[in-house]
């Protein structure tokens, strides 16, 4: 009899149909009934000695709620016998124009249930569970943009550390990280099978998108940093197995149904007795799309015949009347540093085609980027000036100084990008202009380890404006810490005088002033945080609540600011 291993993780959902990934344990038939007659079933496919399925579900009501279960093989694998949590649902809107709640954040990192103390404190996403577990009737999010950073590949924990090392041999590089496919399986069997987080992502969608730590830290910072990984024994495997994991355990359920019934990745996957090949030979065209990732000058592999859009992790979801553009800031990046972009040609003009396309056919366009748009005036301004250093502005000296700093400093959002953060401001500008803009713009970001709000404003003159409200909304992390040095920075960044440090950098680096100026209008806050937006029409709130500990070892979230946003 097969068994369930991983899931349900409810994804995608509209007015009419839905998706349900799970995990089995061999090959079997996966199948969701629901109470009110919707239903749909596939067979698994399988990848590495594992078995999955993304279950597509049809039939479903606008505007209802039905529980439902998963059989495999025509036996009930969920819910769980003698589960203690209400029953998974799948929750329909029945209008466009009905509220939207979406919850945010990123970063977290999963600990064992062994009874270890947690040394991050609670867990923002498991104190949500606990919440709407014992309150079904409470309000919930239409849907989870979880910002990256759902696995740590690089900082692995106790449990999972001695896990590894009946493995294999910890001595050798990469030492205690994951190394192939097993070991990405097994970090996320620790994240989604604890049984608060599992339940909740079998009745709220989601939407995914990596950062680095899903693959190591500072993933695709420069085209030294780039090379030299990939001169290492074990590099190769790593990312290939995090980018076959990713698309699994991830990428799949991103995707609306029409979009994967043409996807031909999948197609071929789900054609093979075994898609492992298949996949892996998908994954090694993604690392090297673009062509232009590296100069001219390096070694560049073979790539064959697919078009760029094939290997595209960046993806849209529209709930109603707001536009979600999921946006992938790592692997899309070209290194090169006379031409470095956070986003390759095609990966821009794609973004930029979903952010103006039908024009008043959207109320708030939200974009969703594992890495801040506008940061702290002095790692903007530090970040512009390592970049300038390392492309040779001081000459060889200062650039090889430059790109030491850049690796170990974490500098490398998008001012480390001047080009593109200058064409996101401007297609934000754009977007947010004339009769047809939406009420507001949201950029939704994570990675720095702390929460806060950020409000441009365009200086008048010839150049693009934003006629709407724009802010920049960072959540991070759900479920991790930081240093106490780097919390002071980030305050530091924040302040006057990190304002003046920083345009003195900028002086150094001969670095153009942004095009954009922007104040700091909420936080920072430090802890584990999740933020939601209810949108509902022109209207808009903004939420940000933080997990905290209660004296009898429990936790809540308390609510730390309330603010509208529009209307």
């Amino acid at each position: 009899m097969a068994e369930l291993r991983l899931g349900p993780l409810l994804r995608y959902v509209d007015g009419e149909t839905a998706t349900v990934w799970v995990e089995s344990d061999r090959p079997c038939t996966a199948e969701v009934r629901c109470a009110d007659g919707a239903k749909g079933s596939t067979p698994t496919f399988r990848v590495a000695g594992h078995d999955y399925a993304l279950i597509p579900v049809e039939g479903l009501a606008p505007g209802t709620e039905t529980a439902y279960e998963v059989l495999l093989d025509g036996e009930r694998v969920w819910p769980l016998p003698d589960s203690p949590f209400p029953p998974s649902t799948i929750r329909t809107p029945a209008d466009p124009a009905d509220e939207v709640r979406v919850s945010f954040g990123s970063c977290r990192w999963a600990i064992s249930p062994t009874g270890e103390k947690d040394p991050m404190g609670p867990d923002a996403l498991d104190t949500l569970a606990v919440r709407l577990a014992a309150d079904p009737r409470a309000e919930r999010p239409d849907v989870l943009v979880l910002l990256g950073d759902q696995v740590y590949a690089d900082m692995t924990s106790p449990a999972t550390k001695r896990w590894l090392a009946e493995r294999r041999d910890l001595s050798e590089p990469p030492g205690d990280q994951v190394a192939d496919y097993e070991e990405y399986a097994h970090l996320y069997d620790e994240s989604w099978l604890d049984p608060e987080v599992r339940w909740l992502l079998s009745t709220v969608p989601s939407c995914m998108i990596f950062d680095d730590h899903d693959v190591i830290d500072d993933w695709n910072t420069s085209a030294a940093w780039l090379a030299e990984m990939r001169a290492t024994p074990w590099w190769n495997e790593r990312l290939l197995s995090g980018l076959m994991s990713y698309w699994v355990y991830q990428h799949l359920g991103n995707l609306p149904p029409a979009d994967l019934e043409t996807d031909p990745v999948y197609a071929e996957v789900r054609a093979s007795a075994d898609g492992t090949d298949a996949l892996r030979a998908f994954a090694a065209r993604a690392d090297q799309d673009p062509p232009t990732r590296l100069p001219a000058t390096a070694p560049q592999r073979q790539r064959s015949a697919p078009a760029p859009s094939e290997c595209r992790w960046s993806y849209r979801r529209d709930f109603g009347r707001v536009r979600l553009l999921m946006v992938d800031t790592r692997a899309a990046r070209v290194l090169d540093e006379s031409r470095r972009a956070m986003l390759d040609e095609a990966e821009a003009r794609w973004l930029r085609e979903q952010a103006l396309d039908e024009p008043g056919s959207y109320d708030h366009l939200l974009l969703g980027t594992s890495l801040p748009w506008l940061l702290p005036h002095l790692v903007h301004d530090a970040e512009g000036w390592n970049a300038a250093l390392a492309r040779g502005e001081r000459g060889p000296r200062w650039a090889r100084f430059a790109e030491d700093l850049r690796r170990r400093s974490d500098l490398e959002h998008w001012p480390a990008f001047p080009e593109s953060f200058a064409a996101l401001t401007d297609l934000i500008a754009e977007a947010g202009r004339g009769p047809d803009a939406p009420a507001s713009i949201c950029v939704l970001s994570g990675d720095v380890h702390h929460a806060y709000v950020a409000e441009p404003t365009w200086p008048r003159g010839d150049g693009p404006r934003s006629d709407v409200r724009v802010l920049q909304l960072t959540c991070s992390p759900m479920h991790n810490s930081i240093h106490v040095a780097i919390r002071l920075g980030f305050r530091f960044g924040w302040s006057r005088a990190g304002r003046a440090l920083g345009r003195r950098f900028a002086r150094h680096g001969r670095t153009a002033r942004a095009k954009v100026d922007w104040r700091r209008t909420g936080g920072p806050w430090f802890g584990n945080h999740l933020m939601t937006l209810t949108l509902r029409g022109r209207r808009g709130a903004l939420a940000l609540d933080r997990a905290r500990a209660g004296r009898d070892g429990s936790a809540r979230l308390e609510r730390v600011r309330d603010s509208v946003i529009s209307g």
